[in-house]
């Protein structure tokens, strides 16, 4: 499903190119993004990635917007006018009717909020073991056991009943979210993958996949993972070009490299299978 089928950016330049946005976006001249399913805005740091996914959230007013600088008397929020600026166009519904709404739970969810949810995480389950071993020592280890079973325990301990669960193993950051994406929104992601191994980034990535064609779910994402961009089914912007240009992954500078340097040690991997 489409909801967000165009979106431009605001033509408005100043003097000052060194003012956010305009220091990150200056020296480009993009066209307008014709949206897919899935669409990824591919670049190295500093290409502007999580700017436009942001720029995008604070036009639609998406829950997870991050909030502009704060007000200076006598001064212009620059970001606020700018992203005023900017021109979208919305999707059609299943009977080509045009939409007049993005759907109220449709979210920007950025990397720094799924770290932060890890570190709650683990928090919560060291402290669930600190907890647990003083009641042992209080009460003696089968004593403690049994105190968890009760009522009381029970409620006492549910608030760390996810913890226990995810904290052990490599796919919180999959679970959370999971847990956050609902059927029939928009989701702008910023880097998805931080602080998965490449076999739980292609894991997202399959699991991306299923939720655009299965659950109506749209997807906008900021990665230069060559796993993701491998695996989604996706249109890539390629921001480190001046007209953002569309592209495919393999031509992708970033995902160019990694085959590079894995292809000038090809002998290394041979002689291992040999062995």
């Amino acid at each position: 499903m489409i909801y967000l089928k165009t979106f431009k950016l605001s033509d408005s330049r100043i003097t000052n190119n060194n003012i956010y946005p305009f220091n990150v976006l200056q020296n480009k001249e993009p066209d307008v993004f014709i949206f897919d399913n899935i669409t990824v805005l591919y670049g190295n740091n500093g290409s502007g990635k999580s700017t436009i996914l942001n720029i995008i959230a604070h036009k639609l007013n998406l829950k997870g917007k991050e909030r502009s600088n704060p007000k200076v008397v006598g001064t212009l929020d620059y970001f606020e006018d700018y992203a005023s600026k900017c021109e979208y166009e919305l999707g059609e519904n299943e009977n080509g009717r045009k939409l007049t709404r993005i759907p109220e739970n449709s979210r920007y969810i950025k990397s720094e909020e799924i770290l932060y949810e890890i570190r709650k995480i683990q928090q919560d389950a060291i402290l669930q073991e600190s907890i647990e071993s003083n009641l042992a020592r209080e009460r003696g280890l089968q004593n403690a056991k049994d105190f968890l079973q009760t009522k009381e325990g029970g409620k006492q301990f549910a608030r760390f009943e996810f913890s226990q669960d995810k904290y052990s193993n490599g796919e919180t950051t999959l679970q959370i979210l999971e847990d956050n994406i609902e059927p029939d929104n928009l989701y702008l992601l910023d880097e998805p993958e931080v602080s998965l191994s490449p076999q739980n980034q292609v894991n997202l990535a399959e699991e991306i996949n299923k939720m655009a064609r299965y659950l109506g779910t749209q997807f906008i994402i900021a990665t230069h993972s060559p796993f993701m961009l491998g695996i989604l089914n996706d249109k890539i912007y390629n921001l480190d070009t001046r007209d953002y240009k569309v592209q495919k992954w393999s031509e992708l500078e970033n995902v160019r490299y990694f085959y590079d340097f894995f292809k000038s040690r090809k002998n290394e991997f041979e002689k291992g299978d040999e062995n």
